[in-house]
């Protein structure tokens, strides 16, 4: 008997607290300044240089591309750029090694699907990430 006293009193303590949960889809959560979230990518300033697909821990990022089809100009222009969230940690290695910095992180974390298959993103949808872009990648 006394355990349920005590029990029923430190409920109705509680009830009139201030609630510490979010009402999540319709309040943004704040998130911190450095969080990692799911990546952008500027196809126009990549130049396949593979230094993204050769440091992810994971190997989740595939990247090809091909010869410039001007024979003046120099350097590859790029194929295709696909990344597998279903294994990518997030880890912000391939946004640190790009030298022209073609991939940036944004604070987009919400990839909910219902299928495997949609954790295959490519390029177009890499490059149409354009929500939640962290404040120091605005351009």
């Amino acid at each position: 008997m006394f355990g349920l006293a005590k029990g029923l009193k430190y409920t109705l303590k509680n009830l009139t607290r201030q609630k510490v949960t979010y009402d999540y889809p319709n309040d943004a959560l704040l998130l911190p300044d450095r969080f990692r979230g799911i990546q952008k990518f500027y196809p126009e300033k990549c130049i396949v240089c593979n230094q993204c697909s050769n440091i992810c821990p994971t190997d989740c990022i595939t990247l090809t591309g091909k010869k410039h089809p001007d024979p003046s100009k120099k350097g590859k222009i790029i194929d295709t750029y696909d990344i597998n969230f279903e294994i990518c940690i997030l880890c912000d290695l391939c946004t640190e090694v790009c030298p022209t910095e073609a991939i940036i992180m944004t604070n987009n974390f919400e990839l909910a699907e219902y299928s495997r298959d949609m954790f295959y993103k490519n390029l177009e949808w890499l490059d149409e990430n354009d929500t939640n872009i962290r404040e120091e990648n605005k351009v």
